[in-house]
């Protein structure tokens, strides 16, 4: 495959200075460098076009003879012959900058959770679990829990140094939390192992919470279970959790919601659905039944010809949707045929089936008229 032009590479005109090749080659680096794109050989390709228009692009002599005579005047001074596994110092690119910012970049920043040392940290959320019955589900109700919680040492009040001690700068870091340190590429900056990233160091910790500035403690409140609350959801109460340190917030507390099955009820979105048995004669005739409902019973009445499986909705007997506006409650009609019968029965369904008559050469029902059922 052919050579591209160096400057389409770079993707700078030929009048670009020195800086602008830097600038050019320098986001190039930072986008197709091997260790961001693990694996990707199309982006290691492109890292190495751009470093080897980077080398000779950025030195005169070569350059200069490069925009004479093309790819021919440049033909034995090293150009793209360069180890690519053994290329571990950025500094003759980039003239001995420090790349820790580079880093970042590449990387995401961040590393070793970097902060600014002493800075305000927010406490630790906190999860918990509660199981609530079905129809504590739909109408809401209130829970009272017991868990604990990190908070403030009120001896310390959250420095975690005895009283009339305070804390000293970390000598390793000088205060910042980091230490650096050259790794491949870069210069990497890295937590501070003697501090732990604090910045400064406890030599006289407070007895009651040793040194870390909080104390486990139990708490008891009660939490608001809304109405129509699902499975598997969760209720947020803000900064419930554990304290933060240095003046941060504390975190929150996240109370996750099991809902018990119902042994006759179930839900889908803001309805509810049963099953309710009738007899072949009040599903034949129509007749007026009383059913069970999460609020108590309800009146329901069967229409005349009513089929198996017909579904007869109950409206405003579902789940609360806000505004005093609720949902429906379907009941599925489930037809009971007797599986025994007195004489008398056998003979009242005999003289049934001879004054209606039976077909018995029943053709197939089209799929059609079978939707919904």
């Amino acid at each position: 495959m052919a050579k591209r032009d160096y400057y389409d590479v770079l993707g700078v005109p030929k009048t670009a200075t020195k800086d602008d090749i830097k600038k050019a080659y320098r986001k190039l680096a930072i986008q197709y460098h091997p260790d961001k794109n693990p694996g990707n050989k199309e982006a290691e390709d492109r890292f190495k076009e751009a470093t080897e228009a980077y080398e000779i692009l950025s030195d005169d002599q070569k350059k200069s003879a490069y925009d004479k005579f093309g790819f021919a005047g440049i033909e034995g001074m090293n150009s793209g012959t360069r180890n690519w596994s053994a290329f571990h110092d950025f500094g003759d690119i980039f003239g001995g900058e420090d790349l820790g910012g580079i880093f970042d970049t590449i990387f995401g920043g961040g590393f070793g959770g970097r902060r600014a040392s002493g800075g305000a940290r927010a406490g630790a959320s906190l999860r918990y679990d509660i199981e609530i019955t079905f129809k504590d589900s739909i109408f809401g109700t209130k829970v009272e829990i017991q868990y604990s919680r990190n908070e403030t040492c009120p001896s310390c009040k959250g420095s975690g140094a005895a009283s009339g001690t305070g804390k000293k700068v970390c000598s390793a870091c000088g205060g910042s939390g980091q230490v650096r340190h050259s790794q491949g590429f870069f210069s990497v900056a890295s937590t501070c192992p003697t501090c732990s990233g604090e910045g400064h160091i406890i030599e006289h910790p407070c007895k009651d919470c040793g040194g870390s500035g909080a104390q486990k403690k139990r708490q008891k409140i009660a939490v608001t279970i809304p109405p129509g609350v699902e499975n598997g959801k969760r209720v947020v109460i803000k900064q419930q959790g554990d304290a933060g340190t240095n003046g941060g917030a504390a975190g929150d507390l996240y109370v996750y919601i099991r809902v018990k099955p119902h042994e006759y009820f179930e839900r889908q979105d803001s309805n509810l659905y049963c099953a309710v048995p009738v007899s072949i004669t009040q599903a034949a005739m129509g007749a007026e039944i009383q059913v069970m409902t999460l609020d108590g019973k309800a009146k329901v009445k069967i229409p005349p010809g009513t089929q198996n499986g017909a579904m007869i909705p109950i409206k405003n007997e579902g789940v609360p949707t806000g505004g005093g506006r609720r949902g429906s409650l379907y009941i599925k009609i489930m037809i009971q045929i007797p599986t025994k019968l007195s004489k008398r029965g056998k003979e009242l369904l005999e003289d049934f089936a001879k004054i209606e008559g039976e077909d018995t050469s029943p053709k197939p029902i089209p799929l059609s008229d079978l939707a919904g059922r």
